[in-house]
């Protein structure tokens, strides 16, 4: 089925003409996908899982007889901030060797690293442990995102992409449930010793780390990649399996692709012609992708980091209550893709993600104006919040889909890894030392001005996406952003003569290709 030629071994220099990207965006949902969604898509669970546990462990933490000398503030400032910095260079790191050596051999090595991370974050006695473990599980997250969303989006079918990619991104929020309810257990000294039940959150996120490895095995390398790698064999022995499996489970026989790519295989790309495509051809694009990352990075990494904090020091909530209140928040925060994430498949990702921006942030100025006047008790606030991060979280998740499908395959990992480093560098790393200032203060003004703040970034990145969202979806990502290692002209005359019809894989960057298949239900 495939024009792709065969090949033993890895052999760069030669072009070929495949219909492989073609054929993975034709096929119907089946198992195979689910497969590849639970052996990736559940790394954010525990990434949620971390982040929550940190934040809402953070009372009891600082407490005598925890283990471990160290503040509250120094847990959700100097902690976060230095988890968040690990993630951003561990993106950065990783994400470039993900487009050189592989979609797979990363996402292996990445999850191992974050789980001996954690595992030893466990044991922390002193607060430099602590802090150093953080760092390098944080390294081992940002690497996640590079390898976990490039190859996600080169293996689901371009008429699932956006739902799919945001309901993973948003499990995220799954793992907060589950941080929060687990701290509630873990900070219980009825149940656990105080320096016990916290070194028991960090040690089933190890546990359950390991458990994703073992399913990761399963998942296959990115077909597309090895294409762009001289490894075309191997590209069509997945693709053809991957067939197979599909038409035992459909009782159908699959249509035959409706086009082709010709490409020009090669190594790798540098970091030169890297930027070159990012900062020069798709400019427009690149402020897109900052302006995304920098809104949702700062209110999330800002604001949630301290939203126990507020309970306790304005509210009296009890440290070993938040938790309960934040279980709510997450469950709003996943609902928001879960329900939303279809429509950006078909109402489209310029309206989808200027909107959910744009509600977010307006709410977001709502729950300061009422939380400065003094109107919200625990229960109302938590409420507005779930308004708030109902919009936000689709807005969030579509973030990292748009800066992994708008540039070129050679250069998505490193793409998505650059601005997620850049962008939650920007919000991340100063949101939590400023926000954790500001409702130290115990003053209901300085909080409102954290509110403001993240506010007026998700309304300004709302603005921008109005204006300069790309219009991609249910198109392939070939069509989207054409491979560096296209052969233009043959690309698009081959389009044509398999097609009768302009766009399509080589078609210029913005254009609209042909319609994808008709999507069959949600999966």
């Amino acid at each position: 089925m495939s024009a792709a030629a065969e090949a033993p071994s890895p052999q760069t220099g030669r072009t070929i003409t495949t219909d492989i990207p073609a054929r993975l965006d034709r096929l119907p949902w089946s198992r195979w996908h689910w497969t590849v969604v639970i052996g990736l898509g559940t790394v954010w669970i525990l990434d949620g899982l971390e982040v929550t546990v940190v934040g809402n462990i953070a009372g009891r933490l600082a407490e005598p007889g925890s283990g471990v000398s160290i503040t509250s503030g120094q847990i959700t400032g100097v902690a976060a901030a230095l988890y968040v910095a690990g993630a951003c260079s561990g993106a950065l790191f990783w994400g470039r060797l993900t487009d050189r050596f592989g979609r797979k051999n990363l996402f292996m090595i990445t999850l191992a690293v974050y789980l001996a991370a954690t595992a030893l974050t466990a044991v922390s006695w002193e607060a430099w442990w602590f802090f150093l473990f953080r760092f390098l599980t944080g390294f081992g997250i940002g690497g996640e995102y590079a390898a976990i969303n490039s190859a996600i989006d080169e293996l689901i079918p371009a008429p699932y992409r956006g739902r799919v990619d945001l309901v993973i991104n948003g499990s995220f929020w799954l793992g907060a449930v589950g941080g929060s309810l687990l701290s509630i257990v873990a900070l219980d000294t009825d149940l656990l010793a105080r320096n016990v039940g916290w070194r028991l959150t960090f040690a089933l996120g190890a546990v359950l780390a390991l458990v994703i490895l073992l399913v990761r095995r399963h998942v296959p390398e990115s077909p597309r990649w090895l294409l762009i790698h001289g490894r075309d064999g191997e590209a069509e022995e997945i693709v053809s399996g991957i067939e197979r499996r599909v038409e035992r489970e459909k009782g159908v026989t699959l249509p035959e692709p409706g086009s082709e790519l010709e490409i020009h295989q090669r190594g790798s790309v540098t970091f030169l012609e890297i930027a070159r495509t990012v900062f020069g051809r798709y400019r427009r694009r690149a402020v897109l992708g900052f302006s995304l990352f920098i809104g949702q990075a700062f209110l999330y990494n800002a604001i949630t980091f301290g939203f126990g904090a507020i309970l306790t020091r304005f509210y009296g909530v009890p440290s070993d209550r938040t938790g309960y209140y934040f279980a709510v928040i997450a469950v709003g925060n996943f609902c928001g893709p879960l329900l939303l994430g279809k429509l950006f498949d078909t109402v489209g990702r310029r309206v989808m993600i200027s909107s959910t921006y744009l509600l977010s942030g307006l709410l977001l100025f709502g729950t300061a104006w009422l939380f400065d006047r003094g109107v919200l008790n625990a229960g109302t606030l938590t409420a507005c919040w779930c308004a708030v991060l109902f919009f936000a979280s689709a807005g969030a998740s579509s973030a990292y889909l748009t800066v992994s499908e708008i540039f070129p395959m050679e250069t998505r990992a490193m793409s998505i890894a650059f601005f997620y480093a850049l962008g939650t560098a920007a919000g991340g790393i100063s949101g939590p030392l400023l926000f954790a200032d500001l409702t130290g203060t115990g003053r209901a003004g300085d909080t409102v001005l954290a509110f403001s703040i993240g506010a007026a970034l998700m309304c300004a990145a709302g603005l921008v996406a109005a204006f300069l969202a790309v219009r991609a979806e249910r198109r392939s990502l070939e069509d989207i952003a054409r491979p560096l290692t296209a052969v233009a002209d043959r690309a698009r005359a081959a389009t044509r003569g398999a097609r009768g019809t302009p766009g399509a894989p080589g078609a210029a960057p913005g254009t609209q290709g042909p319609s994808a298949p008709p999507a069959p239900s949600t999966p």
